[in-house]
């Protein structure tokens, strides 16, 4: 309205003083240079307003990813993974990108265009993904809905009050609706002939029969984890007894009238398709097997790299990396070949905790303690730092056995819950010291959580834009920072820099091993030999690794392409830039627009480096 006020009062001025003509020709430009403010501004709020609404959509059509967030909206449901509703998402998609094209990018702002492109790539590879829609395992053994569903009740339903807890109830009793869901999914990927290993059935239906071990689904001293949780949870509110037995007599039956026998159903359903699944453990043994191979790296990755490259890329750098490691064995003066020195940091007892409860506890303990020391220094390194707070905690008992080796989970973006970083501790012999800085950093602080939280709290760009899905930015910042440490001064310990070197390592091998399933037709077995005779690492943590490469195909490639890219950029401006390189600038660069693909970043790091050379 003041800017109409404003041209109003100009074009006034140009009627009265037209025979000045000097003055009116300005006021003329003074007009024409308003009006393209206004379109600047209707153009900008347009395209917010678009952005708002979508990310509205979005958190509708999923209940889970509200909850993640801290809302509250459908507290009392799943989401919905029908084949109608993939279908729904997929022409969702495709309008969402038509609209995109309708906005004109002259009348935007750079961080507006950065925005524009980043809500078009993750549409396309939506659209892209959705060709081969029933090619991803709806389950598998190391992360699907027979966990999910209790790991999520524990760690992210909050209970705050007596409606969280009926809203608890009413989630449990969604459990077999859900899982009538993930069986017609099974078998839609049945009829296609889309199967995980056979090896990984066992895993799962074990997993699954965990679940519902324990009371209150069988006569036993154990409590279920899900149980035990909701007893807890309703401990804590201020209730009245009456309220409280309530609570507990809806929930007990809801456990036994709807998830166990959801369970009982998926259980037998695994059981049917272990038998029907073919040999073999790579995608190359599903139909156009090659080709959704190559959708994976693409999406993983960010780049056009075909399955040869990133295996020869692989190589390299483990070469690379097995010299640096040689220099550590000179400076600890150990004698033998690298292959005799990772057997001494596989088994000497001095880099291991006890595999017991007290041993467990001091890992844990000494976890915080690195973190904490770390975040003493983020400021000389960082100006973005998060606020959102952090905690380190142990994988639960029902899903460790067939969790990763440690990962972390988001805050809530309203400070209700803290990020966390989980460490599995299910055999204390798979958890090395030596290599207990790099895994906090990573999981933690400089890594994942710094890199996700400062996300979530970034003001000024599209909601959307916090939680996109860019493998390679969100592990490769989190391999990077392994190394950002040793910048920072850490690692003094040679054997804790052996340390980082062979969390480095363990990805360089990623890239070999999951192109060598996926595409060269590896075994499992020939994939957990390579990372025995090159890594340090147990041979269990090679089992559970490969066998996750295999359930998530291309996944593992993103973490060294990731770093490697950050790290050419991280030099480049430095050489670019010279003494006016600022490091905490570069980050800064890296973190400010949340996740994007590499060649975004790229682009991004160069505009910053002129806009730099400008300033000098």
């Amino acid at each position: 309205m003041k800017l109409s006020i404003i041209a109003l009062s100009l074009a006034a001025a140009t009627v009265t003083f037209s025979s000045l003509n000097v003055q009116a020709q300005a006021n003329q430009n003074k007009i024409a240079n308003i009006q393209t403010a206004q379109a600047l501004q209707t153009e900008s709020e347009r395209l917010a307003a678009f952005f708002a609404d979508n990310f509205e959509q979005r958190l509708h059509r999923s209940p889970l990813f509200q909850s993640y967030l801290g809302y509250k909206w459908d507290y009392d449901k799943w989401d919905n993974i029908s084949e109608s509703f993939a279908q729904q998402s997929q022409a969702l998609a495709e309008a969402q990108l038509s609209a995109l094209n309708g906005f004109d990018e002259s009348k935007l702002s750079q961080a507006e265009k950065v925005s524009l492109a980043l809500n078009k790539v993750s549409l396309e590879r939506q659209l892209a993904n959705d060709k081969f829609r029933h090619h991803t395992y709806i389950m598998d053994q190391f992360s699907a809905y027979h966990t999910m569903v209790p790991s999520f009740l524990i760690n992210v339903h909050r209970v705050d009050n007596i409606e969280d807890a009926q809203a608890y109830i009413s989630r449990l009793k969604g459990v077999d609706n859900l899982f009538a869901q993930v069986i017609e999914q099974l078998r839609i990927r049945q009829e296609m002939g889309v199967f995980p290993p056979k090896w990984s059935y066992d895993q799962m239906l074990q997993a699954s029969k965990n679940v519902i071990s324990g009371a209150p689904f069988e006569q036993s001293d154990d409590v279920s984890s899900i149980w035990q949780d909701f007893q807890d949870k309703v401990a804590k509110l201020d209730i009245s007894v009456s309220e409280r037995k309530s609570l507990l007599d809806d929930a007990k039956t809801a456990l036994l009238q709807s998830v166990k026998p959801a369970y009982q159903a998926l259980i037998s359903e695994l059981a049917v398709q272990r038998d029907l699944t073919p040999k073999g453990d790579g995608v190359w043994r599903l139909p156009d097997g090659e080709k959704w191979y190559e959708n994976r790296l693409a999406w993983f990755t960010t780049t056009d790299l075909t399955a040869d490259q990133v295996h020869n890329i692989g190589l390299q750098n483990v070469e690379r990396i097995h010299q640096a490691m040689r220099s550590i064995m000179k400076k600890v003066e150990f004698k033998g070949s690298l292959q005799d020195f990772f057997e001494f940091m596989r088994t000497d007892k001095q880099f291991y905790y006890a595999n017991t409860d007290d041993g467990r506890e001091a890992y844990l303990v000494e976890a915080k303690a690195l973190i904490d020391t770390m975040r003493e220094k983020l400021p000389d390194y960082f100006s973005l730092i998060p606020q959102a707070e952090m905690m380190v905690k142990r994988v639960e008992p029902f899903r460790e056995k067939s969790a990763g080796k440690a990962f972390y989970q988001s805050p809530a973006k309203d400070g209700s819950r803290p990020g966390i970083y989980y460490a599995n501790l299910y055999d204390m012999n798979d958890m090395p010291t030596y290599q207990m800085e790099a895994l906090a950093y990573h999981e933690g602080i400089p890594g994942h959580h710094m890199q996700r939280a400062i996300a979530q709290e970034l003001e000024g760009i599209p909601e959307f834009q916090k939680y996109s899905s860019f493998t390679a930015y969100t592990e490769g910042w989190g391999l990077y920072t392994e190394e950002l440490a040793k910048d920072m001064g850490f690692y003094q310990d040679p054997y804790s820099d052996f340390g980082r070197l062979a969390m480095e390592l363990w990805r360089a091998c990623r890239l070999v091993v999951d192109t060598g399933i996926h595409s060269k037709k590896w075994s499992r077995e020939q994939a957990i030999n390579y990372l025995i005779e090159n890594t340090p690492n147990p041979k269990n943590d090679s089992v559970k690794a490969i066998e996750r490469y295999i359930a998530m195909p291309g996944q593992a490639t993103a973490y060294m392409i990731g770093k490697l890219k950050i790290m050419e950029l991280r030099e480049w401006a430095r050489d670019e830039l010279g003494e006016q390189f600022d490091i905490r600038g570069f980050h800064a660069q890296v973190l400010k627009d949340g996740p994007v693909p590499l060649n975004i970043l790229e682009q991004k790091v160069k505009a910053w480096v002129v806009s730099e050379k400008k300033a000098l």
